[in-house]
């Protein structure tokens, strides 16, 4: 049966903080005071001021416990009736307009218990609010309940004095056995929830993290819930332990409960018609909107969920969108995109860039035993329309899948890859580097759009969005040697027979033909091992094409990485190539919520934890600045060691003929990729299917825009004659 208690009424907004609770020779309102520091002077109210509240149909437990500046115009507040301490600043005879409401100052039809108001607000008919403090010029219009218990946590994964350790809220995330558990908290970044989530067979490091966490969040009893200035909230129904930052909208949800929403006049949070967020954070400038489900989330800056999105133990990393859909158990780093009402996303690790298309089903297909399989997936992952994936699988930087039921686990190394299911001749076709060969557009411009579209404020991670990075770099190499190997066994096989032959002999000879662009390679059917759990074939096409591509990406790479670092007019070349070791080490990275942080600093950072020397996550956000300091240096070594290893230049060494070759290269490469931004651009105007919708070519162009006054393709142009002029004026440097 429910347990209903009766208590004295004049009990009724007292005794907020349990006595077990107040620490010694304190009040109820210790806490509660802190928050409150607004400067105002407050008094008791006059005879001639209650007598005019009474008319005014108000009631109140004690007159004495209402304290109102000197500002206190008693005729603005009316049919209202107050419970326990009630402070009230300034009212003032105007009205608050803010979208076409318009309503007066003052406080209208609503109970109130125990609260503290700014200056000219509006609070009218709230038929509850208690325990909550607002700022200025605040909107409270239409609400039934906004109050505060005496242990609201506003979302963070913490436990109050006394709780259970059975009531922590936890994320799930990339897995659905909760075994990959975080706890949320206030300005919680996507690195944070990554490194949280990994190195799970170490038991100390997390701890620690739990202890970050636990230890850096006052779990004190007694704090209000909080309301900014100018924050609007309207025609909501249950608001219970939020604080909600400045400048916020809120109109129409249903129920928010156990939530920081966090907003700024810079960077405005809304929240709209028919939402429901329960234990959750929310960052600055989101919108949540139309119906929204969020259970268990960090949604964090600059985010979107609209149309019915349902988002469950889940982290979204900045910009990021997701529309209709519904995503559980995932950890999805910044710049993120899935709009349709029929993808699912689940159990799964999203490392940026992420584009889901309508039908994809990415999760719940699980291979084994239980509800414990991943999937994670190296920027720019983009499953096409009726994609179906199993658990486990693991996909390299920038994958795109084309529609298909994948019957089984992949694990797909060679990043820019088109997969298909080729269910007509059973067996799985892997083109690799697809993106430079066939959609060079779509490529550049996302990656361009997304530090376009990058609103942070607080930038604390520098995220990487160059599709040539240390990640993607690292996997290029391993994938040639991939190309190597697979190559050279299809054609030993074919010449050779049954006799055994090495890897070594493999990979010679795979070089050989991919380097000589022999055609017997393409007469060969090149298939790749451990790519797909299944005994079927998977089969490798346009293997020349792609072997040169990745090589010739390399040394783009090393060039564009050489300039960056060169400064002004080449100042600081000398200085850079002096900075490259003798033997520079290809290191190993990791992304890091999107951020590119070497494997090595990683370790000394879990060092340092384990040792004490980095107790809070304010100290891993220090690493991370610490870390982007260091970025474009350690970006630039790691180009060198890249080159070297592929090309066999050091740049200490590099002869001037060398140079020039290396610098043409490059030239080149950026001549191709614009070329094909263009080219894979013009398909659409110049297919038949595209084009017969159209009753003529002036409506197609009004339609699409004219091609040749695309915005993006314009800027490539321009950045490839500069490009021109760059390489030219350091090949006159190196002559």
């Amino acid at each position: 049966m429910n347990q209903i208690r009766k208590s004295p009424i004049n009990t009724l907004g007292y005794n907020f903080i349990p006595e077990t609770y107040l620490p010694k020779g304190k009040d109820e309102y210790y806490l509660r005071n802190q928050q409150y520091r607004n400067g105002l002077q407050y008094r008791h109210l006059t005879a001639y001021e209650i007598e005019m509240l009474v008319r005014n149909r108000n009631t109140s437990d004690n007159w004495n416990n209402i304290f109102v500046s000197d500002a206190f115009n008693p005729e603005l507040v009316q049919d209202c009736k107050f419970f326990g301490l009630v402070r009230i600043g300034k009212l003032e005879p105007y009205y608050l307009d803010f979208h076409d409401l318009r309503r007066p100052v003052g406080l209208y039809n609503s109970t109130i218990i125990s609260c503290d108001f700014g200056d000219n607000v509006v609070v009218d008919n709230v038929n509850y609010i208690s325990h909550y403090i607002t700022g200025n010029d605040v909107m409270l219009v239409n609400v039934n309940e906004i109050t505060a218990s005496n242990h609201s946590k506003f979302g963070n994964g913490v436990l109050m004095e006394g709780e259970d350790e059975n009531i922590r809220i936890w994320l799930e995330v990339c897995n659905e056995n909760g075994a990959r558990r975080i706890m949320p908290f206030d300005g919680m970044l996507p690195g944070d929830a990554f490194l949280w989530s990994r190195f799970r067979d170490d038991d100390a490091l997390q701890q620690k993290f739990k202890e970050f966490v636990q230890n850096n969040i006052d779990t004190r009893r007694g704090r209000y819930g909080t309301i900014g200035d100018r924050t609007v909230i309207k025609n909501c129904r249950i608001i219970k332990d939020v604080k909600i930052g400045t400048d916020a909208y809120l109109k129409g949800a249903n129920k928010i409960k156990n939530v920081t929403l966090n907003s700024s006049a810079e960077a405005k949070t809304q929240v709209g018609e028919g939402c429901e967020l329960v234990n959750g954070i929310i960052g600055y400038g989101c919108r949540l909107f139309y119906g929204v489900k969020a259970v268990r989330f960090v949604l964090a800056a600059h985010s979107q969920l609209k149309y019915g999105a349902r988002l469950i133990n889940s982290y979204l990393g900045e910009n990021s969108t997701i529309s209709c859909c519904e995503v559980l158990n995932s950890l999805i780093f910044p710049s993120h995109e899935q709009h349709h009402n029929n993808s699912f996303l689940c159990a799964a690790m999203l490392q940026g860039q992420s584009n889901m298309a309508a039908g994809a089903t990415v999760g719940s297909n699980h291979n084994s035993r239980g509800a414990d399989g991943e999937i994670i997936a190296g920027r720019g992952f983009w499953p096409g329309l009726c994609v179906s994936l199993k658990h486990n699988s693991k996909f390299a930087s920038f994958s795109i899948l084309a529609k298909g039921d994948f019957p089984v686990e992949l694990n797909i190394p060679l990043p820019f890859s088109l997969i298909s299911n080729d269910v007509s001749r059973n067996r799985l076709i892997v083109m690799p580097a697809y993106w430079f060969m066939h959609n060079m557009y779509a490529l550049a411009r996302n990656a361009w759009k997304y530090g376009d579209r990058d609103k942070r404020i607080n930038k604390t991670q520098l995220l990487e969005f160059d599709y040539l990075a240390p990640d993607s770099v690292n996997e290029i190499l391993e994938a040639i040697t991939i190309l190597e190997t697979s190559t050279g066994k299809a054609y030993l096989k074919l010449t050779k027979g049954s006799r055994k032959f090495s890897a070594e002999d493999a990979i010679a000879e795979g070089r050989r033909l991919l380097m000589a662009r022999d055609p017997q390679v393409n007469e060969l059917e090149i298939l790749a091992e451990g790519f797909e759990n299944s005994t079927r074939p998977v089969q490798l096409i346009k293997v020349t094409n792609a072997y040169h591509i990745y090589r010739e990406l390399i040394a783009h790479y090393a060039v564009q990485q050489l300039i960056a670092n060169a400064g002004k007019q080449f100042r600081q070349l000398d200085a850079s190539i002096g900075s490259i070791p003798g033997k520079p080490a290809l290191s190993s990275w990791m992304n890091v919520g999107g951020q590119l942080i070497q494997r090595t600093a990683i370790d000394k950072l879990i060092t340092q934890i384990h040792q004490g020397r980095v107790k809070s996550w304010e100290q891993v956000h220090a690493f991370y600045k610490e870390q982007a300091d260091k970025y474009a240096q350690e970006k630039f070594v790691h180009a060198m060691a890249a080159l070297q290893s592929v090309y066999g230049l050091n740049m200490k060494k590099i002869k001037p003929a060398d140079m020039q070759q290396l610098l043409q290269q490059s030239l080149a490469v950026k001549t191709w990729m614009t070329e094909g931004i263009y080219v894979s651009r013009a398909k659409d105007y110049k297919n038949p299917f595209r084009k017969m919708v159209y009753e003529t070519t002036a409506e197609m162009n009004k339609v699409l825009g004219k091609l040749e006054d695309n915005g993006f393709i314009k800027q490539e142009k321009a950045s490839l004659e500069e490009y021109k002029k760059t390489i030219a004026s350091l090949a006159k440097k190196w002559k």
